[in-house]
């Protein structure tokens, strides 16, 4: 039996990763960044770009961003740019990219540290406020 924290490890060890330095700098290229934490974590602290789903409905959720809802191909339309996901320190993000990848997503990336390394940056983030589209 797997515990959660060798879980996490061996799906951080089958996704791709970025730290939050190269994140920052993909959002300042318009990057699709998706938050995978329960919405009482992203109310306390969240990236502005960053859409809320959270890991437990994330992918029965995807084809409702902002970005593609309303389109018959919705799933092809946002598994066709990189994808980022967020969580507070990598390890739900690390699980939900490996689902993706079985899904067929090639370009989704876990960020390592989460929204932890995040704020050790000391970058903007918003709190005290809910949103599901960016």
């Amino acid at each position: 039996m797997l515990s959660p924290q060798e879980l996490c490890a061996k799906a951080r060890a089958n996704v791709k990763e970025i730290d939050v330095e190269q994140l920052q700098q993909r959002i300042a290229e318009g990057a699709r960044v998706i938050d995978v934490r329960e919405p009482g974590e992203y109310l306390v602290g969240h990236i502005h770009q960053a859409v809320n789903m959270p890991r437990g409905v994330l992918e029965m959720q995807l084809t409702q961003h902002p970005e593609v809802a309303g389109y018959d191909d919705a799933l092809q339309r946002i598994a066709s740019q990189p994808l980022y996901l967020i969580c507070r320190s990598g390890g739900r993000s690390a699980l939900a990219a490996e689902s993706l990848q079985r899904m067929g997503f090639n370009e989704v990336y876990s960020v390592a540290g989460g929204m932890q390394a995040w704020e050790e940056h000391k970058y903007p983030q918003v709190t005290g406020e809910y949103s599901d589209r960016p």
